[in-house]
């Protein structure tokens, strides 16, 4: 079936390609919110993820398994180009003159509050690791990819996977017991994101 999948999608079938999202809309979205820990955002890379997949349809290999990694991967690039692009345009704001800020209280901000003060502490302590690190800990750790589908993703080695993981890990962990040791950390509520786990290889 994936391999009838990725002929279908180098020919440009449409359906094939409405199959691919209803696939793995949810799996991309869950991989750009990790990587941003923001709804609209991630909402913003799941978009760009397919369109650039359609203009990027004619270099899926026909033979194969599961589009995802290849679908993270494109995640990965297109979250990266727009956090750029975000950074430019925060630029170019703080240029202009200031404007007294306009609350916002639509029903979905308040629905989404409780999941934003859990990834608070978490989210602080991933925006100290690398993006390196980072990309590779949401593909293996919470997107669930083995070392070999996450380096078919970032375009790197096997190895390369592997050591940026370990030091992923090891630096995430430190930050986010130096959080609750700050007392930055309120409750023992967890996060969104899950306890760290051992990835199948």
């Amino acid at each position: 079936m994936d391999t009838n999948l990725r002929k279908r999608i180098r020919a440009g079938d449409h359906d094939a390609f409405g199959d691919l999202f209803d696939a793995y809309a949810r799996s991309v979205y869950n991989h750009a919110f990790r990587l941003t820990g923001e709804w609209s955002t991630a909402e913003d890379v799941v978009s760009l993820t397919f369109l650039e997949a359609w203009r990027l349809r004619g270099t899926v290999d026909e033979e194969g398994g599961s589009l995802r990694p290849w679908l993270l991967g494109i995640a990965t690039n297109v979250t990266r180009n727009t956090r750029r692009a975000a950074r430019r345009h925060a630029a170019a704001v703080a240029r202009l003159p200031r404007e007294e800020p306009v609350r916002d209280f639509a029903d979905e901000v308040v629905g989404r509050l409780d999941d934003t003060a859990q990834l608070a502490v978490v989210h602080t302590a991933l925006a100290r690791l690398r993006r390196a690190e980072r990309e590779v800990l949401a593909l293996c750790v919470w997107s669930g990819l083995g070392y070999e589908a996450a380096a078919e993703a970032l375009g790197v080695s096997v190895g390369t996977v592997r050591s940026r993981l370990s030091r992923a890990r090891t630096k995430l962990a430190k930050h986010v017991e130096l959080a609750r040791t700050d007392g930055q950390m309120k409750g023992d509520r967890g996060t969104a994101v899950g306890p760290l786990r051992e990835e199948e290889a």
